[in-house]
């Protein structure tokens, strides 16, 4: 099944992910990875915004007493309302840096890093509490990405994208378990990455080299795919007043002959209906 796309941000970003609906600004953020650059972008009125960050960023989300959240290639960093930066968690590892992140039910950020040669095991998935408390939660990661959780927040999903796998863990009070396969994605269709799921408790997964966002229902099934003109998809999220439009992060890192919207901001309206994400709480 194909559904209509739009270039909702003509851009040319190294390496965009983590787009993330902002509601109490009514605003979406996303950024580019080893572009180093925050973006946010209004749907009702066209303003954008670019921040240069002063490091490899992984993710940002925004935080319950205003502000925003940083995966930063060193640690967890937060902005403030009036553009003030400070570490929550300092913790540089040479040749590591930041991926995607996602805020759970409880307001702990779960924030992933990986090798910037994607080593197996050089990467980690890690729960951060307001406070800054760390607890790494997988030690064995090569590139870990999209997480989310389903809607009464007793399933998380996660995806360490060499593994071609979309997993799911039981989760309660900050903790995972039961660790088993939701769907693999077969070699010819890329890589699983950025993920979001949706108020039916569906996930829609973004395929690295594989062109497209894909849909799958809770018991695995694939019952949807929305192709696009770039070959590196990214990550995905709704967004929009009603949460109604699929925003889609795009890439252009190491293409010889990138299309022309390649590291694009896309838009699928009217492709669903997301769930509220909560704020990070610190």
């Amino acid at each position: 099944m194909t559904t209509p796309y739009e270039v909702a941000v003509r851009a040319e970003a190294e390496l965009g992910e983590g787009p993330t609906w902002d509601a109490a600004a009514g605003r979406l953020l996303w950024i580019d990875i080893l572009g180093s650059r925050l973006h946010t972008y209004d749907p009702a009125t066209g303003r954008r915004t670019v921040r240069r960050t002063e490091q490899h960023i992984g993710a940002v989300k925004p935080r319950a007493g205003g502000g925003v959240v940083l995966n930063l290639r060193d640690g967890i960093g937060l902005l403030d309302p009036d553009d003030g930066f400070r570490w929550l968690h300092h913790e540089p590892v040479p040749g590591r840096r930041a991926n995607d992140a996602a805020v759970a039910p409880d307001g702990a950020l779960w924030a992933g890093t990986m090798r910037y040669d994607e080593a197996p095991g050089g990467g980690t998935l890690s729960r951060v509490t307001g406070d800054g408390t760390v607890d790494v939660v997988l030690g064995d990661v090569a590139v870990s990405n999209g997480t989310g959780w389903s809607p009464d927040g007793r399933l998380m999903y996660y995806i360490d994208s060499p593994t071609r796998r979309v997993d799911v863990f039981d989760y309660a009070d900050g903790r995972i378990s039961g660790r088993r396969t939701l769907a693999r994605i077969e070699e010819s269709a890329g890589f699983p990455d950025g993920l979001t799921v949706d108020a039916e408790g569906c996930v829609w997964v973004a395929l690295w080299q594989g062109s497209a966002v894909r849909r799958y229902t809770p018991g695995g099934e694939l019952d949807r795919v929305i192709e696009l003109p770039v070959p590196l998809v990214t990550a995905c999220a709704f967004g929009g007043a009603d949460l109604t439009d699929l925003y889609v992060t795009t890439a252009r890192v190491g293409l010889t002959e990138p299309p022309a919207s390649a590291g694009s901001l896309f838009v699928v309206p009217g492709a669903g209906k997301g769930l509220a994400q909560p704020s990070f709480a610190g």
